[in-house]
């Protein structure tokens, strides 16, 4: 087996803060936006809740991609528990429940140690087999701002991307700034300490992708777009060669004017690749908004058109199965 796909899941209480995630059709629901995603990849429609997570102007989660992909490459999806307030109701590894805190009112993930410890056991058990490559994908409503929260806290001037056309970067900055207030620290104050930055501003979600990286020593791709460069910023910081990592993506974060993916990523020195997926004719709006910038990336939907691509299916063929897979959801919710 060459490849493999874990999504990691995680939820911090940073997306409730009104305004800063559409990752969900309201802030409360971001909740279940994680949980959903998984449950639709294996399932033609979400367990946990009746439909699949849409942002509030009803634009489809990423999950869409990562499912067609997974249908035309048939590749394995794993899926890990790194932090949330649910369990999804598929197979899944458990590494915790804690979920990340507001960090404007304290230290973000007090349990940090013991996700890193547990997922890195996950890794050093994946280490044994002979997988060549783990394509790491993310779940996690409001993990833009806290990526930028860890970036920052690291020294880099990032501007992370977002789920909506319209980037709350000041409404990110304002939540940022206060949680740096509240630790005493200014930009770049904790480059020194990574594990202090995670602490006090991460999600569950990058410490469970950080122990899974330490205890699996071959390639990694980690699948998402900004979140994974803080990531990837986290690894470099604790002495890992980021030779064996990449970043996949899409365009549509590439393109993205309001953040600064390529030039972080040139920055923490890690190379990337984006996906060339196209929905500007697509017959649905809910898709066709992506080339608007709507959604974006999620749940490794970069990562997961890499591992299609890989085994012979062009970027086309990936998009048109998503136009098909949402055609199916269409069609389901006009059925009475």
């Amino acid at each position: 087996m060459e490849s493999f796909f874990l999504l990691v899941l995680g939820n911090t209480e940073i997306s409730t803060v009104p305004g800063i995630s559409v990752a969900g059709a309201t802030p409360e629901l971001t909740k279940l936006t994680p949980v959903a995603d998984a449950e639709y990849l294996f399932h033609e429609k979400p367990l946990t809740i009746d439909t699949i997570p849409v942002t509030p102007g009803g634009h489809p989660t990423p999950a869409i991609i990562t499912k067609a992909a997974k249908e035309l490459a048939n590749f394995p999806v794993l899926v890990v528990r790194g932090g949330t307030y649910l369990a999804p109701l598929v197979p899944h590894v458990y590494i915790s429940d804690a979920v990340g805190r507001d960090f404007r009112k304290g230290p973000a993930l007090p349990e940090f140690g013991e996700i890193i410890k547990r997922a890195k056991l996950l890794g050093e058990e994946l280490n044994k087999t002979p997988i060549k490559e783990l394509v790491i994908g993310e779940s996690t409503p409001g993990g833009t701002t806290t990526a930028q929260a860890v970036l920052w806290a690291l020294g880099y001037d990032a501007k992370t991307s977002s789920a909506s056309p319209d980037n709350p970067q000041s409404l990110k900055e304002k939540v940022i700034q206060e949680a740096f207030k509240r630790v005493g620290i200014e930009h770049g104050g904790l480059r020194d300490n990574p594990l202090e930055a995670l602490r006090q501003f991460g999600d569950p979600m990058m410490a469970a992708v950080i122990g899974i990286s330490l205890g699996f020593r071959r390639d990694i791709v980690l699948a998402g777009g900004t979140q994974m460069l803080a990531v990837s910023a986290l690894l470099k910081a604790l002495g890992e060669d980021l030779d064996r990592f990449m970043v996949a993506t899409t365009k549509w974060v590439v393109n993205d004017s309001s953040a600064t993916f390529l030039d972080t990523a040139k920055e923490i020195g890690i190379v990337s690749y984006a996906a060339d997926l196209d929905f500007s004719n697509s017959e649905f709006k809910g898709l066709r908004d992506y080339e608007n910038g709507y959604v974006k990336e999620g749940v490794g939907a970069g990562g997961a058109t890499w591992l299609a691509v890989k085994v012979g299916f062009s970027p086309e063929e990936v998009s048109a199965k998503v136009e098909e897979l949402y055609r199916r959801l269409m069609e389901m919710k006009a059925s009475p």
